[in-house]
């Protein structure tokens, strides 16, 4: 199999989890400077701001109300004549921690390279298994899960970690809960109607933990997940038709769902931002591979997550120069935003994990100050913000396609 779609992104665990980099600029599109509604880190990141006043207490307390987020830029419009800005999200799907702390390593990674990313939090993180009857998954036996439940510590450092990325800037979305793939039970052969449910029963086990794990010596998620969540993706990237209308009638403004897509500037279906992962080089083959973590372990090690290590140095590289290929692709081109998913796995010695810190820091150079690496929310700001004629001007770029005349001429002319 080559780029991996749908069936490819079977199996995950329970340490699965989703992201997207963003940028922590004053403006997108504009200067790359910090900005300054949150703390700084020592080494010039920006952290979680512990002065942050407690808010207000939504229901059981398990979320609150604190204001706006930080670290959020202003969202401008592409002036005449300007170069687009190049966006590259980096996404994690499930988003919880376990001992390995992956999730806390990218944060901090995050904050070492003025990047926000979005962490696609899978409800079941926050449901202890104790209460596993009461999730009632469509199709599906209930307290059934494919990705299993988190031990109580497991839930206390998911939440943590989900309330500290909040005050940095990141983005939280959702995975959904039990990841069904396979058979009957598949996200893939759900209804809109069976959609509603689930993601009302995510949204209702991460703003009910309080009240079912019993936790006193946990702080509360600092916003309101109803108002903040406006986008996810599916599990296996399966089933998006039948989840478009709900995402739709919920209010959500993007999806990441779409398998296959190609390195172009993005549509919409239903009224929403489609966002597809993408296709991208592979080096030492003629085919190319969808930009996410799993995809790359496939087509290396046909989904053995634990192979011979005396394959892993080379398949790092070539994970990371895919990575990279994908970025520079885009950026010497058409600029259309980059897309990367990830998963906080160790699959195969956590090569993936080395590849995609690697490929960051890359991407995230100092000298290119036209980089934006930024969430899908703060993404889907910016493509709101601008003339739907030069969006619809830029979706006219192919694949590595150049503006013939040069970025200047090309839009300016819109």
């Amino acid at each position: 199999m080559r780029s991996m779609t749908r069936r490819g992104l079977l199996s995950l665990t329970a340490g699965a989890a989703v992201g997207a980099a963003a940028a922590g600029c004053s403006a997108i599109g504009g200067s790359a400077k910090s900005q300054t509604n949150g703390a700084s880190s020592p080494n010039g990141g920006q952290s979680a701001d512990p002065t942050r006043p407690a808010g207000t207490p939504i229901g059981d307390g398990s979320t609150m109300d604190t204001g706006p987020q930080p670290f959020q830029p202003v969202a401008e419009r592409l002036e005449p004549g300007q170069t687009p800005p190049q966006f590259v999200i980096f996404s994690w799907d499930g988003a919880g921690e376990l001992d390995n702390g992956l999730f806390s390593r990218f944060r901090k990674l995050a904050q070492d390279h003025n990047a926000k990313m979005t962490f696609f939090l899978s409800g079941l993180y926050c449901l202890p298994e104790s209460k596993k009857h009461l999730y009632r998954p469509p199709n599906n036996p209930v307290g059934a899960s494919a990705i299993g439940y988190f031990s109580d510590q497991h839930i206390k450092m998911t939440i943590e970690q989900v309330r500290l990325a909040w005050l940095e800037g990141h983005e939280i979305g959702t995975h959904f809960n039990g990841h069904f793939c396979d058979g009957y039970g598949s996200v893939g052969n759900w209804t809109p109607a069976q959609w509603q449910s689930e993601t009302e029963q995510a949204v209702s086990f991460v703003t009910q933990w309080k009240t079912n794990t019993g936790f006193t010596d946990v702080q509360s998620l600092p916003f309101d997940y109803r108002k903040e969540m406006i986008g996810g993706r599916t599990p296996c990237l399966l089933g998006q038709n039948q989840w478009l209308p709900t995402a739709k009638k919920l209010g959500f403004r993007y999806d990441a769902s779409s398998p296959g897509g190609r390195q172009v500037w993005p549509t919409k279906r239903h009224g929403l931002w489609d966002l597809p992962l993408q296709a991208i080089p592979f080096p030492g083959h003629s085919f190319e591979v969808l930009s996410m973590d799993y995809n790359m372990l496939y087509n290396q090690s046909k989904n053995a997550t634990k192979s011979d290590p005396r394959n892993y140095p080379g398949w790092r590289q070539q994970a990371t120069k895919a990575y990279v290929a994908g970025f520079q692709r885009a950026y010497e081109t058409n600029r259309a935003p980059f897309y990367v998913g990830n998963h906080f796995e160790q699959w195969n010695g956590g090569i993936y994990m080395d590849a995609v810190e690697e490929a960051l820091k890359q991407i995230s150079d100092e000298k290119r100050n036209d980089v934006r690496l930024v969430s899908f929310k703060q993404y889907v700001n910016w493509l709101d913000a601008q003339d739907p004629k030069l969006l619809a001007k830029l979706r006219m770029l192919n694949v590595g396609e150049k503006p013939a005349e040069g970025w200047q001429a090309f839009t300016q002319s819109v």
